[in-house]
Protein backbone atom coordinates (compact mmCIF):
# COMPACT_ATOMS: atom_id res chain seq x y z
CA UNK A 1 0.00 0.00 0.00
CA UNK A 2 1.01 3.51 -0.30
CA UNK A 3 1.77 5.53 2.85
CA UNK A 4 1.69 9.63 3.45
CA UNK A 5 3.03 11.64 6.03
CA UNK A 6 1.76 15.16 6.12
CA UNK A 7 2.43 18.07 8.16
CA UNK A 8 1.22 21.56 7.75
CA UNK A 9 5.33 22.33 6.66
CA UNK A 10 5.81 19.71 4.67
CA UNK A 11 5.57 16.11 3.56
CA UNK A 12 7.29 13.64 5.90
CA UNK A 13 7.31 10.29 4.24
CA UNK A 14 5.35 8.88 0.73
CA UNK A 15 5.98 5.55 -0.52
CA UNK A 16 4.99 1.67 -0.79
CA UNK A 17 5.01 0.08 2.73
CA UNK A 18 3.79 -2.78 4.00
CA UNK A 19 1.73 -1.65 7.10
CA UNK A 20 1.75 1.01 9.45
CA UNK A 21 1.02 0.76 13.32
CA UNK A 22 -0.87 4.41 14.62
CA UNK A 23 -1.47 5.68 17.62
CA UNK A 24 -5.66 6.20 17.71
CA UNK A 25 -7.30 7.95 20.15
CA UNK A 26 -8.79 4.71 21.53
CA UNK A 27 -5.31 2.79 21.52
CA UNK A 28 -3.15 1.21 18.73
CA UNK A 29 -4.02 -0.20 15.55
CA UNK A 30 -2.44 -1.44 12.86
CA UNK A 31 -3.25 -0.84 9.04
CA UNK A 32 -2.06 -3.35 6.00
CA UNK A 33 -2.32 -4.03 2.65
CA UNK A 34 -5.68 -3.85 1.00
CA UNK A 35 -7.12 -2.65 4.67
CA UNK A 36 -10.68 -1.26 4.25
CA UNK A 37 -11.47 2.23 3.70
CA UNK A 38 -11.43 4.29 7.74
CA UNK A 39 -10.94 7.37 8.70
CA UNK A 40 -9.84 8.19 12.18
CA UNK A 41 -8.33 10.66 14.72
CA UNK A 42 -4.81 10.14 16.01
CA UNK A 43 -3.64 11.12 19.05
CA UNK A 44 0.48 11.93 20.14
CA UNK A 45 2.56 9.05 20.18
CA UNK A 46 5.01 6.76 18.51
CA UNK A 47 3.77 5.90 14.51
CA UNK A 48 6.00 2.81 13.26
CA UNK A 49 5.83 2.50 9.36
CA UNK A 50 6.74 -1.55 8.53
CA UNK A 51 8.57 -0.93 5.19
CA UNK A 52 8.24 -4.53 5.04
CA UNK A 53 8.82 -7.97 7.23
CA UNK A 54 11.79 -7.23 8.53
CA UNK A 55 12.49 -2.91 8.07
CA UNK A 56 11.13 -0.59 9.93
CA UNK A 57 11.35 3.35 10.55
CA UNK A 58 9.64 5.01 13.87
CA UNK A 59 8.21 8.62 14.13
CA UNK A 60 6.83 10.38 16.81
CA UNK A 61 3.41 12.15 16.01
CA UNK A 62 1.47 15.22 17.42
CA UNK A 63 -2.31 14.38 17.23
CA UNK A 64 -3.77 14.29 13.37
CA UNK A 65 -5.95 11.53 11.49
CA UNK A 66 -5.38 9.20 9.02
CA UNK A 67 -7.70 8.08 6.32
CA UNK A 68 -7.10 4.93 4.17
CA UNK A 69 -8.76 4.65 0.78
CA UNK A 70 -8.16 2.51 -2.00
CA UNK A 71 -5.05 0.95 -0.59
CA UNK A 72 -3.26 4.47 0.58
CA UNK A 73 -2.82 5.67 3.83
CA UNK A 74 -3.06 9.68 4.00
CA UNK A 75 -1.76 10.53 7.73
CA UNK A 76 -2.19 14.60 8.21
CA UNK A 77 -0.13 15.49 11.44
CA UNK A 78 0.45 18.71 13.62
CA UNK A 79 4.03 17.45 13.51
CA UNK A 80 5.95 14.26 13.08
CA UNK A 81 9.88 13.65 14.12
CA UNK A 82 11.80 10.54 12.86
CA UNK A 83 13.40 8.73 15.33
Amino acid sequence: MTLEILTPDKKIFSGEVYGVQLPGISGMFEVLDKHAPIVSALKSGKLKILKDKNTTAQYTIQGGFVEVLNNKASVLVEGAKEE
